[in-house]
């Protein structure tokens, strides 16, 4: 999820809830609220602790929600802000893979404080996400699959852009209530094919309903050409998705009619007019292929009183 700012900077919590709507309408089976797309690293304490508590009781039960809980530190401490997190309301807590253990540490040093992790949190379900910031540490299947055995770890947010070793994660993790969500929209329709639970990924904060659609009919026999069509379409996006981010999502919601600043507390840099121009264009294919395929979006249905 994104995280709507007020021109002054401060957090727009209204915002924050109409989002919320337009990913739930736009056919969001679950929230990963307080995220990096979110700003995570950019608010307060409290801040994280708000905007997902909002998006939760906005929500009311219709669809799981997770959010971050370890922001670095010593794991006792870690750990405490994991249960401060999870009294919010939330399915389970997600821990970020590179705050566990530094760059240069070891996977069994990894694996030894995530363990430490789980036996201090009281039974809360987690996941990990391998956030690229401030480095990108992976979970090798070896070592997910250790951490799932504990019964603990629900959720993994993948960003190995490896098939073959989402392919392995998501086997070590047969038999347990597990789900594999890819980042990665190169293999996105590969992944679903490969059991993936799902996909968590940027994109859902530019065109929500195409990866809504591309997860309902990955497997369709009657609609194969149009799933190659949108996975292509997946590919040949990226570099525009991924330029000037979170703010040219922002932008891009704001073109597409919906009510949100552009504003932004991350150093991301800047989206020029040609940004904005490919952006724009952008749009238009994304009109085009809803059309064809029968989406509509009316944003005024999302908006929240």
């Amino acid at each position: 999820m994104l995280t709507p700012f007020l021109e002054s900077g401060e957090v727009d919590y209204g915002g924050l809830k109409t989002l919320t709507e337009f990913y739930l309408k736009a056919g969001a089976t679950g929230l990963f609220a307080n995220c990096l797309s979110s700003e995570m690293f950019e608010l307060s304490e409290q801040e994280r602790i708000n905007v997902t508590k909002t998006v939760v009781d906005q929500v009311a039960g219709r669809v799981p929600v997770v959010a971050t809980g370890t922001f670095g530190g010593p794991i006792p401490e870690q750990a405490e802000f994991v249960k401060r997190i999870y009294q919010t309301g939330v399915q389970a807590v997600i821990v970020i893979s590179c705050l566990i253990a530094a760059e240069e540490e070891s996977d069994e040093v990894f694996l030894e404080r995530s363990l430490e992790l789980i036996n201090l949190t009281d039974g809360i379900p987690l996941g990990f996400y391998e956030c690229p910031v401030p480095y990108k540490r992976l979970v090798p299947s070896k070592i997910l699959e250790k951490l799932v055995e504990t019964g603990r770890v629900i959720y993994h947010k993948d960003t190995s852009l490896d098939l073959n070793e989402v392919i392995r994660r998501i086997k070590v993790a047969e038999g347990y209530q597990f789900g594999l969500y890819d980042a990665y929209m190169v293999n996105a329709v590969a992944s679903l094919k490969a059991g993936a639970a799902g996909l968590s990924c940027i994109q859902g904060n530019i065109y929500p309903e195409l990866v809504v659609w591309v997860c309902n009919h990955f497997n369709d026999p009657a609609r194969i050409e149009d799933v190659k069509k949108v996975q292509q379409f997946f590919i040949d996006s990226m570099d525009i998705v991924h330029a000037a981010y979170p703010i040219i999502a922002k932008y891009g919601l704001q073109k597409r009619g919906f009510p949100v600043s552009t504003y932004t507390r991350r150093e991301v840099g800047i989206l020029t007019e040609e940004l904005k121009q490919k952006m724009d264009e952008l749009l238009g294919e994304i009109e085009k292929i809803q059309n064809e395929l029968g989406i509509t979006s009316n944003f005024a249905q999302y908006l929240v009183k």
